[in-house]
């Protein structure tokens, strides 16, 4: 089957922007975020407040009108949380209304959080859990399997505010520091002087994936450093100052955005659709045996869009969970049953249930109150080869001994 080609022509839309906004504390980062929310140009701002909680005292700038997201500080109830708003953002959009816009408050807090969580994680690795139990104050060491898993979750949240269908805004503090090389040792001048770079203090990508980014500095009027756009032009190493900055100024007047804007079209890369399908199927919660086994043969139906590696990875994913379900630990510190505990079990399962329904049998009157038991599996004959082999053997041995 020849494969078909996919293609659309580009509409020249001005995408809505994800906006950056960095900077020294008290430089007005949150402020402009909240002031930004009594523009007449926007729908309805929510916010989320990461462990920074100016949100409920910034509502009495002049005109302020927020939502305020109520959160329990999990990443997970935070990331739902994302998607939620994501999906009244969309409804909007698809009505004609004016732009929602979700403020996050603050990346460097998100990540702050998600690398406690990986040092937590490399803390409870046996070795580490060992090399502590010994030492308290031992040096740990975080896998880089870790990281990727922070970095994986930060890129969930990030990707959602990509695509945002309206404006996204993330702040994050920024301060320059000394610039370190890659054996962390200070960068110096010929002059033998450290030099100082500017550092914003989040995922060290965020600033490649916003589309705009603006830096504020108290005492200093706040710079475009970057913006993907054909409308306002930043030149290379020469940030734009705008002395009055203000974000509706920004994405209105200088982007060039209107209701007419749309969510950058940006599907998630993914080297396969494994993950993405059980994502989709719940299989990771599910308890259900039957819908699961259902799953299981599903992932081989052509609607499934798996090509067959894809199908068997899932179908193995099934298997250990149904496994799972079947065979839980009993008791404290009990590990995962191996084959032959699984054999074991089943087996047991089966005595229990002939002798239930033996016991049924006898109370009904005890007629045909024996079953014969289960026919044993036949043990596998020995290969024709290896009998040839041991009678020869035999052989050679009677004759030596003579």
């Amino acid at each position: 089957m020849a494969i078909k080609l996919k293609t659309r022509k580009p509409t020249g839309i001005v995408p809505w922007p994800l906006i950056l906004i960095e900077g020294e504390e008290g430089a007005g980062k949150t402020y402009a975020a909240a002031e930004f929310s009594a523009s007449p140009c926007i729908g309805q701002m929510y916010w989320i407040d990461l462990a920074e909680g100016s949100a409920d005292e910034y509502a009495a700038i002049p005109g302020a009108d927020y939502e305020i997201i109520d959160h329990d500080g999990t990443y997970r109830d935070i990331l739902e949380q994302t998607r939620a708003v994501y999906e009244v953002a969309r409804q909007a959009a698809a009505a004609g209304r004016p732009p929602v816009v979700l403020s996050v408050d603050s990346g460097t807090s998100l990540w702050r959080m998600l690398k406690t969580w990986t040092h937590e994680r490399a803390r409870r690795g046996r070795k580490n859990a060992d090399a502590l139990a010994e030492d308290p104050d031992a040096a740990i060491d975080v896998g880089m399997n870790l990281w990727n898993d922070a970095t994986e979750r930060w890129l969930d949240v990030i990707h959602l505010l990509q695509t945002f269908p309206g404006i996204a805004i993330i702040t994050a503090r920024g301060k320059q520091i000394t610039a370190i090389d890659d054996n962390g040792r200070p960068v110096t001048d010929n002059r033998n002087r450290a030099l100082k770079e500017w550092k914003v203090q989040a995922q060290k990508d965020l600033a490649f994936d916003c589309s705009v980014w603006v830096r504020m500095r108290r005492g200093r009027s706040p710079q475009v450093i970057k913006a993907r756009s054909l409308r306002l032009r930043v030149e290379d190493r020469k940030p734009l100052e705008l002395a009055d900055f203000t974000i509706e100024d920004l994405v209105f007047n200088r982007l060039g955005c209107s209701v007419e804007s749309q969510p950058r079209q940006m599907p998630a890369l993914v080297g396969d659709r494994v993950q993405a399908w059980l994502d989709e199927h719940d299989v990771g919660e599910l308890e259900d045996v039957a819908k699961l086994r259902q799953l299981w043969w599903d992932a081989a139906e052509d609607d499934a869009g798996l090509t067959r590696g894809e199908c068997v990875a899932v179908r193995a994913a099934i298997e250990r969970k149904v496994s799972a379900i079947e065979n839980p630990p009993t008791e404290m510190g009990q590990h995962r049953a191996s084959d032959a505990d699984r054999l074991r079990a089943a087996a047991e399962r089966r005595t229990q249930a002939s002798a239930g329904d033996s016991d049924d049998e006898e109370g009904d009157g005890g007629q045909d109150a024996e079953k014969p038991p289960a026919k044993p599996a036949a043990r596998p004959a020995a290969k024709p080869a290896a009998k040839r082999t041991a009678k020869r053997t035999a052989k050679r041995t009677a004759a030596a001994r003579r």
